[in-house]
């Protein structure tokens, strides 16, 4: 292997690194997927003081995986008036967005292997890596708003109608509350913005409301409660699933809990330092811990200080959702355009005048 690697030609090097970055990026996702279903249930049991899943693995660990069996082997059932190739492509679309997403995100700095040092992120080094996932996310609502429509179904028109005004409404919502971020750190690449934040240098200390902007649009840009007016079973059945089954309605399932996972990480990075550790490398080298850039060490405290910021996020909007009742759509929508847009406005305007008086006076 050391000696293929050595010899080989760059680009074939390089490409099987991607790939194995690829397969490596598409598991943990399957996996943090599953694993996020099972904290769902667990954690709703525990908060309405039930048992939860029990039954198949320990703990009801491997119910996550009895599900999909069951998926997989269910009915396709497809309406007879339904647009057959949209109604066919709508989950594959929302899929493939969340799965793109993925490849810009920055899990570690980088790990040193056969000579080489290797980024953590599948597609590293990429200059507008935030700009990027702003693009692929706003296509998001295209899945959503097809399945809707192409199910000729009422309710679930009605569903993907909601869902296209909500996403997109939060969406200018979202963007605009990292203006202050792009601000402070002055770049569009995720790595070059964790590395502003490394010493506990996190932008939540230094942009609050954006932050919580960013959070509370998170949860709606995701369809949770209590922004889970395109699905609303009381008034729509299901909203825009209504007419899914089997593994088209698996798809969708993977997506919501994906799409936790991801905003939950895109807060990790933006504003709690992403895999950065509470100290810095130096002084655990003072100590005579090998935590040098790069070594394995390393990169097992980057690796786990990343994923529990993640899973607290990921719990947070578990618990949101088991606490908090559902919004009415009047109110979905001023929230968003009355409150929160003028709020990131004027975020916008105090990081200003904040970035202007410490560069005069403090740099």
């Amino acid at each position: 292997m050391i000696e293929l690697i050595t010899t080989a030609p760059e680009w074939v090097i390089q490409l099987i690194i991607t790939i194995i970055k690829i397969v490596i990026v598409l598991h943990v996702m399957l996996l943090g997927a599953s694993g996020m279903v099972w904290l769902e249930r667990k954690a709703s049991a525990w908060m309405q003081y039930r048992s939860g899943p029990n039954r198949v693995g320990p703990f009801g660990l491997l119910q996550p995986f009895a599900d999909v069996i069951k998926l997989v082997f269910k009915e396709d059932i497809v309406p007879d008036n339904a647009n057959k190739t949209y109604h066919f492509l709508a989950p594959l679309i929302s899929i493939s967005v969340v799965i793109s997403v993925y490849a810009v995100l920055p899990f570690g700095d980088y790990i040193t292997l056969f000579g080489r040092n290797i980024s953590l992120a599948v597609a590293p080094n990429m200059n507008i890596g935030l700009l990027y996932i702003f693009a692929m996310s706003s296509l998001g609502v295209y899945g959503i708003t097809l399945a809707g429509w192409s199910s000729n179904n009422k309710y679930s028109l009605l569903g993907g109608l909601r869902s296209s005004a909500q996403m997109i409404s939060y969406e200018i919502c979202m963007g605009v509350s990292i203006i202050g971020v792009l601000m402070i750190s002055g770049t569009l690449d995720l790595t070059e913005i964790v590395y502003k934040q490394d010493g506990m240098m996190w932008n939540v200390f230094f942009q609050p409301i954006g932050f919580i902007i960013f959070l509370v649009a998170s949860f709606a840009e995701t369809n949770r409660a209590p922004f889970d007016l395109p699905e609303a079973e009381p008034e729509l059945v299901g909203g825009y699933h209504t007419e899914y089954s089997g593994m088209k309605f698996g798809t969708f399932f993977l997506v919501e809990y994906s799409h936790i996972i991801l905003a939950s990480s895109i807060l990790t990075v933006l504003f709690f330092g992403g895999w950065t550790l509470p100290v810095k490398l130096e002084v655990l080298q003072s100590l005579g811990i090998p935590a040098y850039p790069g070594a394995p060490l390393t990169v097992l405290l980057q690796a786990g200080s990343f994923f529990t910021k993640m899973g607290f996020f990921c719990f947070f909007f578990v618990w949101v959702r088991w606490s908090l009742p559902r919004f009415r759509y009047d109110q979905l929508m001023n929230l968003g355009w009355k409150i929160f847009l003028p709020l990131a406005l004027a975020n916008i305007l105090l990081t200003g005048i904040g970035v202007s008086v410490f560069n005069a006076y403090f740099r």
